[in-house]
């Protein structure tokens, strides 16, 4: 298939775009960043500059362009400041969605594949129960956190409900491995910098290599108006995530705090408080997927090993 694709050169995409290609897909990578452009022609895809939060910019930078499917897998997270980061990814899930369809239909594309994240489910304790793709996202509410929910939803609910599009939504756990946001996480907690609640919950983690693996799958064999769970084997404590790395760092293990003391940083707060089990069985049943990497006990010496 040719591929029009937004995030090309970000953490999924990178290792997306190497291996669309290595399947034999044709890729034209849409960056805002003309570097990042002439880094996409050298990976070997085509490159569009353009910035998605500007329709006409957009369509305009499209104009000519044939392709099969759209895949937004754009966030603005490891570049600027939390808050800003987060204000910046809900526009790319809400504006930058609705952009990209009307991208997807000038360019004549079918097919239509979303980043989405298992935290649409809600930031809460879920308890022992393990989520699948029939559980709800949580209902929107007001806040910070509200808002970023009411965003996972709107980039689904868009293209699920596009007429003449296949809309696919992959709900990635969190993603580790050569990206700036596990490079922060290193940095923090070799520094012992990052601690963590006593009591903290149970997290999904997906490295990004298998993040990658999953989404040509599902390009190839998902289903029309289907979300699938992109996450490893195994959910775990952030404490023990944390102390795993750590070791493999040479560093001292977290400092354990009172989950109040988070408050004050409050994304950190409510990821670290939030518990869910989330299953992959679906993606496993119908992509034919598997992690290669099963479980952060694989994973992190990976890692470790590449910032050796």
């Amino acid at each position: 298939m040719r591929v029009l694709f937004a995030g090309a050169s970000g953490a999924v995409g990178t290792p997306l775009t190497r291996q669309l290609i290595a399947a034999g897909h044709q890729v034209v990578g849409i960056s805002r960043s003309r570097t990042n452009a002439e880094r996409l022609r050298k990976a070997g895809a085509e490159a569009v500059v353009a910035d998605v939060l500007d329709r006409e910019n957009l369509l305009a930078a499209v104009r000519g362009v044939r392709a099969d499917t759209v895949v937004h897998e754009l966030t603005a997270l490891g570049t600027t400041k939390m808050r800003e980061a987060l204000q910046g990814t809900n526009s790319l899930r809400t504006t930058g969605t609705a952009n990209l369809l009307a991208a997807a239909r000038a360019v004549g594309a079918h097919r239509f594949l979303t980043q989405s994240i298992v935290l649409g489910y809600g930031y809460r304790d879920h308890g022992p129960h393990v989520i699948t793709e029939d559980d709800p996202f949580a209902e929107p509410a007001s806040g910070q956190l509200g808002t970023a929910v009411a965003a996972i939803r709107s980039t689904e609910e868009q293209v699920f409900s596009a007429d003449e599009i296949e809309g696919i939504a992959l709900r990635y756990g969190f993603f580790y491995g050569q990206d700036s946001m596990t490079r922060m996480l290193v940095n923090l907690v070799r520094k012992r910098r990052l601690p963590v609640p006593s009591s903290g919950g149970f997290a999904n983690f997906i490295y990004l290599e298998d993040a990658a693996v999953a989404t040509v799958a599902a390009l190839e064999k998902g289903r029309a108006g289907q979300a699938y769970n992109i996450v490893d084997d195994e959910p775990v404590r952030w404490g023990d995530y944390l102390d795993t790395l750590a070791a493999e760092l040479g560093a001292r293990r977290p400092w354990r705090v009172p989950s109040w003391l988070l408050r004050a940083i409050p994304y950190v707060h409510a990821m670290m408080t939030t518990s869910m089990r989330v299953s992959n069985a679906k993606a496993k049943r119908e992509l034919g997927w598997a992690p290669a990497v099963s479980t952060y006990r694989e994973g992190i010496p990976l890692v470790a090993k590449a910032i050796r």
